[in-house]
């Protein structure tokens, strides 16, 4: 009968194991986590009370960064994106969050508490109060979009600083995971159809 080779140090390779995997299973875990950070969700919390009601301070939120990979943004998505230019030169550099009102080509207005786009006054269950500031009308460029706050009369947004390019968008909220009670997934859906602006020969 054959005998099975005895290790010199039985202890020391079980060991040696233990540790080059723990090291692999971190690196792969890092690796992951990057990327699913980078491509796919991250987590935000709201630190001003600019979107309330829909959203308030301290609230817990997943960003998720694949729908835009594969389609546009759509009016009434709340969206986090990079500080703009207009925004940096006023040192401001951690991200934004806010609902895109104003599509490429649309005509945004302001006026007697309403706002309008392309001539439609939209319907807006979910603001705090109506907006108390005149705007526009103004045409958002092309691959640019219009961002408000929810809160009108309390949200530094387009009506101030300007559009926001589709370039800085960094993804879309899309369920609030803290506090706890209310955890849920979060509306978008609240803004009405718009009438696209007709284009003029």
């Amino acid at each position: 009968m054959t005998g099975i080779e005895k290790n010199q140090n039985p202890k020391s390779q079980p060991e040696e194991n233990f540790w080059v995997e723990m090291v692999k299973t971190l690196a792969i875990a890092g690796v992951l986590a990057f990327g699913i950070r980078t491509f796919v969700a991250e987590a935000r919390y709201i630190p001003s009370g600019s979107m309330e009601p829909t959203l308030l301070i301290n609230d817990h939120l997943m960003i998720e960064k694949i729908s835009y990979r594969l389609h546009e943004p759509e009016r009434g998505d709340i969206v986090v994106f990079r500080p703009t230019e207009a925004l940096k030169e006023q040192d401001y550099h951690q991200a934004f969050i806010k609902r895109i009102i104003g599509m490429p080509g649309d005509t945004v207005e302001v006026k007697g508490g309403v706002v309008y786009v392309n001539g439609q006054a939209l319907s807006e269950d979910y603001i705090k109060e109506v907006p108390d500031y005149s705007y526009g009308p103004e045409i958002v460029p092309d691959d640019q979009y219009l961002v408000l706050g929810d809160n009108r009369n309390n949200s530094y947004d387009s009506h101030i600083w300007g559009f926001v390019p589709r370039k800085n968008l960094i993804g879309k909220a899309f369920v609030r995971f803290w506090p706890l009670n209310r955890m849920g997934t979060i509306h978008d859906d609240l803004v009405e159809p718009v009438v696209s602006q007709p284009v003029h020969e």
